[in-house]
């Protein structure tokens, strides 16, 4: 059971990796390269879909945990993470913990943001 789940996460996430970096290719040839916009149209479009899939296939269609990790986790956790944080912060929302929501969100970005520039520092100083 667990190595068909791992294969199933590993297919939709090489399929999410893929549109990602056509998503990417595609904003920045529209749009060009002086914002990410590539990154943000993946963030914005994950989400979106993320919340559809959600909503329509696995609450109201009771979609099996094979097609949820095949889509959610797989081809969504491949084209964008974003999209699971965005996820993560509405259940917390959607179960009356709303400071717990913006704790989590102020918490993620601004520590996302730090330990990058922390992980910057390291490799700069180290090399």
């Amino acid at each position: 059971m667990i190595l068909r789940d791992i294969a199933l996460v590993a297919a939709g996430g090489a399929v999410g990796s893929v549109l990602r970096y056509l998503a990417t290719i595609a904003a920045s040839g529209l749009f060009g390269v002086g914002f990410p916009y590539g990154t943000f149209l993946v963030n914005v479009t994950g989400s979106f879909a993320m919340g559809v899939l959600i909503e329509v296939i696995a609450r109201r269609f009771e979609a099996s945990e094979a097609l949820r990790l095949l889509i959610a986790t797989g081809v969504l956790g491949g084209y964008t993470t974003f999209s699971s944080f965005s996820l993560d912060t509405a259940a917390l929302w959607e179960r009356g913990q709303q400071l717990l929501a913006v704790v989590y969100v102020a918490a993620s970005l601004g520590l996302g943001v730090a330990a990058l520039f922390c992980g910057l520092w390291l490799a700069r100083s180290l090399a």
